[in-house]
C-alpha cells in the first residue's frame, strides 16, 4: 500500500509547504500551518468513475488554438430566484461548484432547500450530513406553501461518507448536486476525522472533479468561524468557481447575499430577503422596507442615497449624542465602521467647529444591515449633529456624499440612480458634491439638487 504524502498548508492563505514554517512567507502569519494528510493519486478517480458511470461524456482536454475555441457556452441554469441569479451573475453555470457560506442559523440551508423546491425541471439530489431525512421534509412542508412538488426529481440523500455519495450519484444521475455541509463529509482516504483540514481539501478536490468532468454543477454549504471566514483551508476558497456568503443580525428580518468570489459574472452584486415563517422572500425594493415613515420631528435622523453592489437604495442613519457618564467618552457603532466614525467625529469636530471631545457616540444602521458605501459619510455627519442639537432634520431630505479629511465633500459613483431612487420614493431635496455636476442632466429629474462642496455648506442647507 503506498504511503499518503504529508503537507503543510496555511490556515489563512492556503500556501503549502513541504515542511512546517513558523511564519508563513505568503501572508505573513504566524503558527498557522497546519498538517495534512494528501491521498495516493491511485484513489483519486472516485469522482471521474461517477462521472463515467453516470453515462455523461467526459471532457478531453488537449490543445487547442484560442481562435479555434467558441465563445458561446452552455446556457445558465434559472434558478428561479432574482436575487440568486443576480448574485450568480444570471444563473449557475453547468460544470461549476459554488459555496455558499454563513454563520450557523442565519438560513443557508433554508435558502437552498427553498430553491431547490422550486426547480422542477432538474434532476436535484440533495446530500445533506447534519439534517435527517424527517427534518428535511418537515422544513419542505414548512417552504412549500404552494404545494410540495409532485415529480421524482427532488431526491434526498442523508450521508457523510464521499464515497457512498458518489454510489448513489452513479444511481440516480442528477443534473444539480448540494452538499450541505462540505464540513461533514468525509473520505476514506483520510484517517483525520470529519471537518479537519485534510478531510475539507480532499473531499472538495474530488467534487470539483466531479462537477468539471461530468458537467453537473455543485453546491456545497459551508460553515463560518468565529473570525468570520469560511471553516477549513483557504485553499477551499481557491478550488470552487463562485464563493458566496449569506449575512445578516439574527434579531432582524433581512439577509444579504454577498458575492465574494465569481468566475462567471462580476462581484458587486448583492441579493437582499426577507426571513418569514415560511421561508425567504425576495426584497425587490429594498428602499421602502428599510426607511421607516415615524421619524418626523425626531433629531438624529438622517437619510442616505447608498448603493451596495449595483443597486441604490435609501437607507436610515440614526445617531444618539449625550454627555458622557464616565471619564472616557462611547464611541459605538451597528452596521457602520467604527473607525470611519471616528474620522468623521474628528472633522466634524476639527473642520465646523462642534466641541464633540466629552460626548457619548452611538450610530445605527436602521433594518440591521452593515453598509461599506462611502456616501454615507454625509448623513453620518448630519445625524450626529441633528442628534447633538436636538433638532430633527426637516421631512423629504435626502444626502449622498463622500467626507475627506480637510472637510471637502468629494463625488460619489452612479450619481445619477442615486438620485433617481430618491425621487422615486418622493424625496424633495438631495445633496450631492459639486463636484458631480459636470456631466449631469439636471433638466431630467425633478427632485432639487444641493451642490455642496464642503460639509458646512450641507449643514446649512440641513439646519439653516
Amino acid at each position: 500500500m503506498a504511503k499518503d504524502k504529508i503537507m503543510y498548508v496555511c490556515e489563512n492563505c492556503g500556501q503549502e509547504s513541504a515542511k512546517w514554517i513558523g511564519k508563513c512567507p505568503a501572508c505573513g502569519q504566524w503558527n498557522t500551518y497546519k498538517e495534512i494528510k494528501v491521498a495516493d493519486t491511485k484513489k483519486q478517480v472516485a469522482a471521474t468513475s461517477a462521472a463515467a458511470s453516470a453515462g455523461r461524456q467526459l471532457r478531453e482536454n488537449k490543445v487547442l488554438r484560442l481562435k479555434d475555441i467558441s465563445a458561446h457556452d452552455d446556457p445558465r441554469i434559472d434558478m428561479n430566484d432574482q436575487e440568486l441569479n443576480r448574485v450568480l451573475g444570471g444563473g449557475l453555470v453547468p460544470g461549476s461548484i459554488v459555496l455558499l457560506g454563513g454563520e450557523p442559523g442565519i438560513g443557508k440551508s433554508t435558502l437552498t432547500l427553498q430553491t431547490m423546491l422550486n426547480l422542477n425541471d432538474k434532476r436535484v439530489l440533495y446530500v445533506s450530513g447534519e439534517e435527517s431525512a424527517h427534518q428535511l421534509k418537515m422544513r419542505a412542508e414548512r417552504l412549500a406553501v404552494s404545494g410540495m412538488p409532485d415529480d421524482d426529481n427532488f431526491l434526498i440523500l442523508c450521508e457523510n461518507s464521499l464515497e457512498a455519495i458518489f454510489d448513489h450519484i452513479k444511481e440516480v444521475q442528477p443534473e444539480l448536486l448540494i452538499i450541505d455541509s462540505i464540513q461533514t463529509i468525509s473520505t476514506e482516504d483520510v484517517e483525520s476525522s470529519a471537518g479537519s483540514i485534510a478531510q475539507v481539501r480532499e473531499c472538495a478536490s474530488a467534487l470539483l472533479r466531479f462537477a468539471k468532468t461530468s458537467g453537473v454543477p455543485v453546491i456545497l454549504i459551508g460553515h463560518i468561524t468565529k473570525e468570520g471566514t469560511l471553516a477549513g483551508p483557504k485553499i477551499l476558497e481557491h478550488i470552487v468557481d463562485t464563493v458566496i456568503q449569506f449575512e445578516g443580525d439574527q434579531h432582524y428580518m433581512y439577509r444579504i447575499l454577498r458575492s465574494i468570489k465569481n468566475r462567471f459574472g462580476s462581484t458587486s452584486e448583492l441579493g437582499i430577503y426577507e426571513m418569514q415563517q415560511t421561508g425567504l422572500r425576495q426584497v425587490s425594493n429594498p428602499s421602502e422596507l428599510l426607511l421607516t415613515d415615524n421619524h418626523d420631528g425626531l433629531s438624529g435622523v438622517a437619510i442616505s442615497s447608498a448603493i451596495e453592489g449595483v443597486r441604490p437604495f435609501l437607507v436610515e442613519t440614526q445617531a444618539l449624542v449625550s454627555s458622557a457618564a464616565y471619564g472616557t467618552p462611547q464611541r459605538s457603532a451597528t452596521g457602520f465602521d467604527q473607525r470611519r466614525l471616528n474620522m468623521l467625529l474628528a472633522v466634524l469636530e476639527k473642520r465646523v467647529g462642534f466641541k464633540l471631545m466629552q460626548k457619548d457616540v452611538f450610530l445605527n444602521i436602521a433594518g440591521g444591515l452593515r453598509v461599506t458605501d462611502m456616501a454615507m459619510d454625509l448623513s453620518v455627519i448630519a445625524a450626529v449633529l441633528s442628534s447633538n442639537v436636538d433638532t430633527p432634520i426637516e421631512e423629504g431630505w435626502c444626502m449622498a456624499g463622500e467626507v475627506g479629511l480637510s472637510g471637502e465633500v468629494r463625488p460619489v459613483a452612479r450619481i445619477e440612480q442615486r438620485i433617481s431612487e430618491a425621487e422615486k420614493l418622493g424625496f424633495q431635496h438631495i445633496i450631492i458634491p459639486k463636484y458631480n455636476l459636470s456631466g449631469l442632466n439636471r433638466k431630467k429629474f425633478k427632485i432639487e439638487l444641493v451642490p455642496v462642496r464642503k460639509v458646512e455648506e450641507a449643514l446649512r442647507a440641513l439646519f439653516g
